[in-house]
This record gives C-alpha cells, sequence and structure tokens, in this order.
C-alpha cells in the first residue's frame, strides 16, 4: 500500500472543493427523489486516483450540508464513500461507474422514502420510486459525464503523470516514460 502524499492531498482537496461546489451552484435538482447531481460523475476518480475517495467524501458532506434532508450528510455522504472505495476495485473502466449508481440508488432512496413514508406501510413503495429515480440520475451522471473522464484523465499529460501505473494498467495504457 502507497502513501498518503502532499500531491495525494492536494488532489483530494480540489476533487472535495470541485465536487461542492458543482453540487451546490448548478441549477438542477441535486436533493430531492428526482435528481441528477453532476457531481457525483467524479465518483468515478478512485478508479483512476485512489485520492479521490477522501476528497469525494468530504465534498459531498460539505455540499449535504446545504440538503434539505439533514440526515443527508451521514447517509448520502456514507453512500459515496461507499461507492468509492468500490469504484477503486472495480477491475475494468465500464465497471467503474456501478457502485455509485447501485450505492446512491440503495442508500439515497432509502433515505428519501423514509422522509417521505416513514417505515410505515408506504416505505417500500416509496422506496421503489425513489431508488428508482436515483439510479437513473447516478447512472446519467456516472455512465455519461464519468465514463468521459475516465477516458480524457488518461490521455491528458498532465494526470497521466499522476494516475498510478496499475491503474494505466487496468485502461491497458502503458504508463508514462519519465
Amino acid at each position: 500500500m502507497r502513501r498518503f502524499t502532499t500531491k495525494d492531498l492536494t488532489l483530494a482537496a480540489v476533487i472535495a472543493a470541485v465536487y461542492a461546489a458543482l453540487t451546490v451552484v448548478l441549477p438542477v435538482p441535486q436533493y430531492s427523489g428526482v435528481q441528477l447531481r453532476v457531481a457525483e460523475a467524479m465518483t468515478v476518480l478512485p478508479f483512476l486516483f485512489p485520492a479521490a475517495t477522501p476528497g469525494l467524501f468530504v465534498g459531498c458532506v460539505l455540499a449535504n450540508l446545504f440538503s434539505p434532508y439533514p440526515l443527508d450528510v451521514v447517509c448520502g455522504s456514507a453512500a459515496t464513500l461507499l461507492a468509492c472505495l468500490l469504484t477503486q476495485r472495480m477491475p475494468s473502466r465500464w465497471l467503474a461507474p456501478l457502485p455509485p449508481v447501485v450505492c446512491n440508488a440503495v442508500i439515497v432512496g432509502a433515505e428519501i422514502a423514509w422522509y417521505a413514508a416513514g417505515f410505515g406501510p408506504g416505505f417500500w413503495p416509496a422506496f421503489a420510486i425513489n431508488a428508482l429515480f436515483v439510479g437513473l440520475g447516478e447512472l446519467l451522471a456516472c455512465y455519461l459525464l464519468g465514463e468521459l473522464l475516465l477516458m480524457v484523465l488518461p490521455r491528458s499529460p498532465f494526470f497521466r503523470e499522476v494516475i498510478p501505473a496499475e491503474r494505466l494498467a487496468r485502461l491497458r495504457m502503458p504508463p508514462q516514460k519519465v
């Protein structure tokens, strides 16, 4: 296991700031059952950069402080953290967006359903509809925009230099020669 360097800390801080800013500033639904959180596209970054995980978690915590659902700070941020940890372990770039879609659909869908119906008889129908719509928003963000990030970033000399060699190997790209 490699050490967390100053460069990793800087990358995590920048990612946290970008995630929080995108979530708070963009005029699209970010916190409801029907949401398209564009910043969630960044949850594929741990596939390339392990240091992205703490940055995404912190950025999500900061963004969720603005949520109308107080539990979102814990549940939504935990969903993002779990998704990032699983994304790091995905064997291919095509599977990298899957953990954010599943984790957020299940965890955030359950959280919003609980706010809407409690744990009464209306919970499961509310969960089904909220999980579906949160999952669709995640699917759009992660598989469209996230895959675009996974395709473009390794081609940039600046980012390619930061991506660990074993991560480049998963993309079937040779490491950059120094």
